[in-house]
């Protein structure tokens, strides 16, 4: 099967919180691993701002995570941006209970062009028609 990996997962799985655990085990049951260069930013900046890791130092992990877990880039373009679009305007901050925010959109778009699976931390996507890891 194929996972696409959210970044409150990529968060917590790197930063090693409580659920990391259960996340990683999860994600080692997949095949296919996919992230997004927005996914992977959102990272960054949750590693930044909750967890006050240095730019260098919360760069080094993720590229670290990236390459030991096997997860590869996939690319977002004109559909992704559609979907993401149409994701907002359905589960949407502000719209509806899940309250999707931009990068939530977009990991929405980039699960459902790649036929994925979406690993996630949360509650915000069990509110939308998107299939959890």
């Amino acid at each position: 099967m194929t996972v696409f990996v959210d970044a409150s997962a990529l968060i917590s799985m790197i930063a090693g919180e409580a659920d990391g655990r259960t996340l990683s085990e999860r994600l080692d049951t997949e095949d296919n691993r996919l992230c997004s260069a927005l996914s992977v930013w959102e990272t960054l900046a949750g590693l930044r701002r909750s967890h006050d890791l240095p730019l260098d130092v919360a760069r080094a992990r993720i590229r670290g995570f990236l390459a030991a877990a096997d997860i590869s880039f996939v690319a977002i373009g004109e559909r992704e941006f559609e979907i993401a679009a149409d994701a907002y305007e359905q589960f949407g901050k502000g719209r509806h209970p899940a309250a999707l925010n931009f990068g939530d959109c977009f990991a929405y778009a980039c699960t459902t062009t790649n036929s994925a699976r979406l690993l996630f931390k949360g509650d915000d996507f069990t509110r939308t028609d998107i299939t959890p890891c």
